[in-house]
C-alpha cells in the first residue's frame, strides 16, 4: 500500500563494485518503461569525481567543508561513507516522493540510513543489497575446518574486482587510485554486516569489472539474474527462488 506521499524508496546499495551501477544502466537500457518510473535521488559527495561521472547527475560533486555544513541545516541527512561524506537532501526526497518513486544506487550505509532516518518513517521502501557472496558459499567458506579469515576473503574478492575496474577505466594506476581501492575493498566486509537490514540480498558474482552486463548488449550470468531479481521486485512479481533474506547477526 502506498503512504500518502505518493511513492515509495526503492533503495539498491551494495559493496563498492558490486554491480550496482551497471546493473542500473542494464534496467534503463532492457527495462525503460520501469526505469522512467524511478526519479534518480542524487546525493551529495565530497570526493572528485570518477572518469565519466558528471557533476549533478551523478552526485552534486562539493568541497567537503560544503558538505559537513549541511549538517547545520536540519534537512539534510548526513554520513560519512568510506573517508568521504555524503548527504542527502530531505526535502529533495519529499518532493520526489510526492510524484512518484525514488530510487537510490549507493553505499550501504547511506541505504541504512534512508531506511531508519526518523523524517523518512512514513516512507514505503523496496531495499535491495547486492552482495558478491550468496549465503551458501558465505556458510561454506566460514566453516570452522576451513580456516578462513571471511573478512579477509572478501577484502581480497573486491580488491580484485576494483583493480579491474579501476584499470579498464584509467590504465596505469596512481599511488592514490591504490590506496582508495584499498580502502574501499576493506570496508566491503562492514557493509555486507548490514544486509540483514534490507528486504531482499541478491547475489551477484559480476561485478562491475565484469563483461558480462554489456558486451553482448544484453546481460548474461549472474549479472542477467540480478537484473532479472531486481526487475521482480520493482513489478512485486514473484520473487525468484536465488534472492535471499538474511538474519541480523548472519555475518558477525
Amino acid at each position: 500500500m502506498r503512504t500518502n506521499q505518493g511513492g515509495r524508496l526503492v533503495i539498491l546499495s551494495g559493496p563498492s563494485c558490486v554491480g550496482k551501477s551497471p546493473l542500473r544502466s542494464a534496467l534503463a537500457k532492457i527495462h525503460p518503461q520501469l526505469c522512467e518510473r524511478l526519479q534518480k535521488l542524487v546525493l551529495f559527495n565530497s570526493r572528485v569525481p570518477r572518469t565519466g561521472e558528471r557533476d549533478e547527475i551523478d552526485y552534486h560533486f562539493r568541497q567537503r567543508s560544503d558538505v559537513e555544513a549541511l549538517r547545520s541545516t536540519g534537512r539534510h541527512a548526513v554520513l560519512e561513507v568510506r573517508g568521504d561524506v555524503q548527504a542527502v537532501d530531505i526535502d529533495a526526497l519529499t518532493a520526489a516522493l510526492e510524484r512518484g518513486d525514488a530510487f537510490f544506487e549507493g553505499n550501504p550505509f547511506v541505504g541504512r540510513m534512508l531506511l531508519t532516518h526518523p523524517l523518512l518513517a512514513a516512507v514505503e521502501h523496496l531495499s535491495i543489497f547486492l552482495s558478491p557472496l550468496a549465503r551458501d558459499e558465505i556458510m561454506y567458506l566460514n566453516a570452522p575446518e576451513r580456516h578462513i579469515a571471511l573478512p579477509e576473503l572478501v577484502t581480497d574478492v573486491m580488491r580484485r574486482k576494483l583493480l579491474r575496474r579501476t584499470r579498464r577505466q584509467k590504465g596505469e594506476l596512481s599511488l592514490a587510485d591504490l590506496e582508495n581501492i584499498e580502502t574501499r575493498a576493506r570496508s566491503a566486509y562492514r557493509e555486507m554486516q548490514e544486509a540483514w537490514n534490507f528486504q531482499y540480498v541478491v547475489p551477484n558474482h559480476d561485478g562491475e569489472d565484469s563483461e558480462h552486463w554489456d558486451a553482448f548488449y544484453y546481460p548474461i550470468g549472474d549479472a542477467r539474474k540480478a537484473l532479472k531479481a531486481v526487475v521482480a521486485l520493482l513489478e512485486g512479481a514473484d520473487v525468484p527462488p536465488y534472492v535471499e533474506r538474511w538474519a541480523e547477526g548472519f555475518l558477525p
